[in-house]
């Protein structure tokens, strides 16, 4: 396929996309799905989340310009098996706060049901989309754009997109976690903080 014919298809897409988008709004429906809470897995790879974040960062800049949203975690890893769940990183100017805990509360994003929620000075929001026949889960994190752990939760991702080595063991850790019967979500998360920290110092390194 030609670079001319690639890119024409891609703008058709993205204007149907948009189109839908209008079409929606005006329905007053929620654009965002219910998430809903499923024990811990290790799938391998979608390349098809790549394409969810990029359709959920568009409807949030289309409402708030001044909101930066980038894709993280596992999806956002070529290669790199996971739970699925898709997860986004907002990141929002000083005094931005409420603007974009509103703008997802307007796309129905919901707040966390599970115990130990984040925190409302720095929330995750919860979400589904459905996308090529797929019903995609969805995490944003809303953290502030100068605060220490976007810059953390960046140069994790990168890594692992560089280190082939690391992303190996990453998957290893994972599927020995829940070899070991850890099926909870919020547990599993937990688990995996031991690995991820010790990227992260041997990144700072």
């Amino acid at each position: 396929m030609s670079n001319l014919l690639r890119n024409h298809l891609y703008t058709s897409i993205l204007i149907i996309d948009v189109h839908l988008w209008f079409l929606m709004l005006e329905s007053k429906k929620p654009l965002i799905g219910v998430y809903e809470e499923l024990d811990a897995a290790c799938h391998e790879y979608d390349p098809r989340a790549a394409q969810v974040a990029a359709q959920v960062a568009e409807l949030i800049c289309a409402l708030r310009p001044e909101l930066i949203v980038e894709h993280i975690g596992s999806t956002a890893v070529p290669g790199l098996a996971g739970k699925g769940v898709v997860d986004l990183m907002l990141l929002y100017p000083p005094g931005h706060l409420e603007s974009a805990k509103a703008v997802l509360d307007q796309l129905g994003f919901q707040r966390q049901s599970t115990r130990d929620p984040f925190p409302e000075s720095r929330p995750m929001r919860l979400g589904a989309l459905r996308f090529d026949g797929k019903t995609f889960r969805l995490h944003v994190h809303v953290i502030a754009a100068d605060d220490d752990e976007a810059a953390e939760l960046r140069r994790f991702r990168d890594r692992l997109r560089e280190d082939a080595a690391m992303r190996a063991a990453y998957i290893e850790r994972k599927r020995a976690i829940l070899e070991s019967g850890i099926t909870d979500s919020v547990e599993y998360s937990y688990a995996k903080g031991e690995f991820v920290q010790a990227a992260l110092d041997s990144i700072s390194e």
